[in-house]
């Protein structure tokens, strides 16, 4: 079993990487591979809870991250730090996520296999 992380580098509107981010862990994980997902910089604006895409024209795939568990993703941080600078925390996000200081997701990101970012 490969250990495949996901980055999620980008804000959840506006281009269709987060999407393809998710689906990407989704299909993964359902080939059994062990899938670990990282929110850092404006990727942790995918985590906030009642976005309305809707309105600007976007599919709403945010409510696909609460799925994650049926997968069996249970890795799922978040950098506090990125939190942080966008005057965010926990409280704010949708999932539940463990929030990691940036050298704590260096270290994550050497366990991976591979890692591919978003």
């Amino acid at each position: 079993m490969k250990k495949i992380t996901v980055v999620f580098r980008h804000a959840p509107h506006g281009s269709a990487s987060s999407r393809e981010g998710l689906d990407f862990a989704l299909l993964s994980a359902s080939f059994e591979q062990q899938v670990t997902l990282i929110f850092v910089d404006d990727g942790v604006l995918n985590l906030l809870a009642n976005q309305q895409p809707a309105q600007i024209g976007c599919r709403d795939y945010i409510a696909t991250f609460k799925a994650l568990p049926l997968y069996d993703i249970e890795q799922v941080f978040v950098c506090q730090q990125s939190l942080q600078a966008r005057t965010l925390n926990l409280e704010h996000c949708a999932i539940t996520v463990e929030p990691l200081e940036p050298e704590a997701i260096t270290a994550q990101l050497q366990l991976a296999d591979e890692v591919f970012v978003y």
